[in-house]
């Protein structure tokens, strides 16, 4: 599985970086995490507002920072 983290690096970025990491941890799966920091390869996505998470090349959410729990959610679907 192939977690993006798109945004530019900011505060919510990170945290959205690194409870995405525990939820896929506490999953016990398989992924790579990759930041995508491109403004240009962001938009590419649609995404209009960061942080925002892809899996597997498809956008999940965007502008918010979700809880571990709501990840699990996302992760496991």
């Amino acid at each position: 599985m192939k977690i993006q983290i798109l945004g530019t690096g900011c505060a919510k970025c990170k945290k959205l970086a690194k409870n995405a990491e525990i939820a896929a941890q506490e999953l016990h799966l398989e992924y790579e995490l990759v930041k995508v920091t491109d403004i240009r390869e962001i938009t590419a996505f649609g995404v209009l507002m960061t942080p925002a998470l892809a899996i597997d090349g498809q956008v999940k959410l965007s502008g918010k920072v979700p809880t571990v729990a709501e990840l699990k959610r996302l992760l496991s679907a």
